[in-house]
């Protein structure tokens, strides 16, 4: 198993990042990465590892079905970890179109192409389909309710979070109707290194340290639960490794603060690590979001008994090392907005290759 990796979206965030961890802690022979390299996608974030002969990359969008079916075929994959996704709630409310074209029809495209390649009647490797999903599925929670659980009904409540909870049910239906070898995390909200700082944590680091107001929707007491980047890179692996075919796990970092005590957290630390001017006083209040779900809080009990993970980051731990990691790469923020892969391998498409009949 796990011997020859499909990452889409691995240019993004939490997709670069778990290429890293699965290249420095496995000896999984090859990585391909697939990206369109859209505005959150970019190979800087992987410019330390483009080299690895156990790496590859290719540029196409997951919609093109021919081109996904011609690279499972060829480059012989026997798993799918799907990243690549459209994930700012913002962004979904102007543009709801773009996402249900990436998270669902993209997920669609996917689906079909590991049915097809797997599910031939010649295949004998062990393969698997995972899909990284969110707890925004769930919709919101009150303060006195329980934590999603894997159990949880469905109630998303933005464009973004029903174009997941969409992909959800196809990918299970997928696994139920066909036999297609599936399974499915929830997590919570990430963080770490090379988030686009479009994003809240990010987002703050950056303003305070350009003296920038620090805004904060509504009164700030939207709750969600905090999940370190690199922590969750090692649970997808343990469900890739050691979960069941056909079961869902949700992954979250065991702390619910409000948005205000995490960016109070980042001034804190960034007054530690700068100076200056308290960056509290930077702090500003702005309109709520439209439909802004109040708390989010995910129960992880079942990968912690079934699969012995848990994070190893605490909140503040995390954040810490996120600042720092901001500090010293600021020549990282000034390239994330100018996709340059010109300089790095991008290997040969498979647009024109003829199917096997």
């Amino acid at each position: 198993m796990n011997k020859n990796i499909l990452v889409t979206g691995g240019a993004g965030f939490i997709g670069s990042n778990f290429i890293r961890y699965v290249l420095n802690n496995t000896k999984t022979p090859c990585i391909v990465n697939l990206d369109l390299l859209t505005y959150a996608g970019n190979l800087n974030n992987l410019k330390n590892i483009s080299k690895s002969e156990r790496y590859k990359f290719f540029k196409a969008d997951i919609c093109d079905q021919d081109f996904v079916e011609n690279l499972v075929r060829y480059e012989k994959i026997d798993t799918i970890v799907h990243f690549a996704a459209e994930t700012h709630v913002d962004r979904s409310i102007l543009k709801p179109d773009v996402f249900v074209q990436t998270n669902v029809n993209g997920t669609f495209s996917l689906l079909e192409a590991a049915k097809k390649n797997w599910l031939n009647g010649k295949n004998d490797i062990i393969t698997r389909f995972h899909f990284i999903s969110t707890d925004e599925v769930f919709g919101t929670l009150k303060p006195e309710d329980t934590p999603f659980s894997e159990t949880t009904p469905y109630a998303p409540n933005s464009p973004y979070s029903a174009s997941k909870a969409s992909a959800d049910h196809f990918v299970r239906a997928y696994g139920c109707t066909y036999g297609l070898p599936i399974s499915i995390s929830n997590c919570s909200n990430n963080y770490g290194p090379y988030q686009f700082p479009e994003k809240l944590i990010p987002l703050i680091i950056l303003n305070a340290i350009q003296n920038k107001p620090l805004p904060i929707y509504g009164d700030g007491k939207q709750i969600r639960d905090w999940l370190y980047v690199e922590d969750h890179c090692e649970a997808i692996w343990k469900i890739l490794t050691e979960g069941e075919i056909g079961e869902t796990y949700n992954i979250g970092g065991n702390n619910q603060p409000t948005n205000l005590a995490v960016v109070e957290s980042i001034c804190q630390i960034l007054d530690q690590e700068i100076g200056g001017v308290p960056h509290r006083k930077l702090i500003t209040f702005v309109e709520d979001r439209l439909g802004h779900d109040r708390r989010y809080a995910i129960n992880s009990t079942k990968i912690f008994k079934e699969l012995n993970w848990r994070p190893t980051h605490s909140l503040y731990e995390g954040l810490r090392k996120t600042v720092k990691w901001y500090l010293d790469n600021m020549g990282w923020i000034k390239k994330v907005s100018k996709q340059k892969d010109s300089k790095y391998r991008v290997n040969q498409p498979y647009k024109r290759i003829e199917k096997s009949t």
